[in-house]
């Protein structure tokens, strides 16, 4: 059986809504991944980007210690990289999801830098709201937020 702690990382989620325990084998090793460690997505241009992402969400840029081309980021919970390309050779629409804390309050910071998004839907069956914004190379970022998660 592994050494690893298996209790570092995010355990609660929201106030009430707590992660499921993790599965095990019948020899004890565990047999699902813990949580998602980073997103890597291409960019244009890192200085960009880095800005970008350090005014929008509060990521800050960590250095590698090796000899990387790739931007690493990180929130403390999460992390996102971002690797360096000459032009953007994808279809859409890729995207990915980034859940607040306090819609009315984020919405405002975005309108505050600028930064246009959809018109948000509301879920009332689960009180969540979301619409979708794009960084400077176009890659798609729902915001999510739950006015209430189910126990």
């Amino acid at each position: 059986m592994s050494t690893t702690d298996t209790t570092a990382g995010p355990t609660d989620v929201a106030k009430g809504f707590a992660l499921p325990e993790p599965k095990f084998d019948d020899q004890g090793r565990s047999i699902e991944p813990k949580y998602i460690h980073h997103v890597n997505f291409p960019t244009t241009n890192i200085d960009r980007t880095v800005e970008w992402y350090t005014k929008v969400f509060g990521l800050k840029r960590v250095m590698p210690k090796s000899n990387t081309r790739v931007v690493l980021m990180t929130k403390g919970r999460f992390d996102l990289h971002f690797t360096p390309v000459e032009e953007m050779d994808r279809m859409a629409p890729y995207h990915f999801a980034m859940e607040v804390e306090d819609w009315d309050g984020f919405l405002g910071h975005l309108d505050s830098l600028g930064i246009r998004h959809t018109r948000p839907v509301e879920r009332p069956e689960n009180q969540s709201k979301f619409c979708y914004i794009h960084d400077p190379d176009h890659t798609m970022i729902e915001l999510v937020f739950h006015g209430k998660r189910p126990a």
